[in-house]
């Protein structure tokens, strides 16, 4: 993992005074760690039942969509309000510095589908607790988390205490 961590490069001061901005521009630039990424995210996950991966817009698309590209399984995107053409479902939340919302196609996922969530970071779990809410309140299961890095002082994994949460990079 340390090989990865020297790829995340943090920004001071972004997007506002106080925030250290975790970019992982520098590991999506080099192929092999994005692949070493990929599979870390996904290795706990294989041979589980799982039916389709979800990732937040927008760094969680990255991420997400190589995993379910990987897994063989359909990629659903949970976008920021009027990026999605067909009815949607939405969801508003707080963020670390802020609050937003996400939306979801309705017919992105069904009741019986059990849905892998991925995003590159866990700060807060603003972001993460209202996608799976998103997801669970079109009927779908959350199977689990996936974090290519997470904010451990930010205690953003106990707004998930009900779903399992695999991260590869701690802060």
């Amino acid at each position: 993992m340390h090989r990865l961590k020297n790829k995340i490069r943090d920004i001071p001061d972004f997007p506002k005074p106080g925030i250290i901005f975790k970019d992982i521009t520098p590991l999506v630039k080099d192929p092999a760690a994005l692949r070493l990424t990929v599979h870390q995210l996904l290795h706990p996950f294989l041979g589980r039942d799982i039916t389709a991966v979800a990732g937040m817009e927008a760094r969680g698309f990255i991420f997400g969509s190589l995993i379910a590209w990987e897994l063989g399984l359909p990629f659903i995107p949970l976008r920021k309000p009027g990026k999605l053409p067909y009815d949607v479902q939405s969801v508003s939340y707080d963020l670390e510095y802020g609050s937003a919302m996400l939306e979801i196609h309705i017919d992105s996922v069904d009741s019986d589908d059990r849905v892998l969530l991925i995003d590159d970071l866990l700060a807060t779990g603003g972001t993460a607790k209202a996608s799976c809410e998103l997801i669970e309140k079109l009927g779908a299961t959350v199977e689990a988390c996936a974090f290519v890095v997470e904010l451990d002082r930010l205690e953003g994994r106990k707004k998930l205490q009900d779903y399992e949460i695999h991260s590869l990079l701690h802060y």
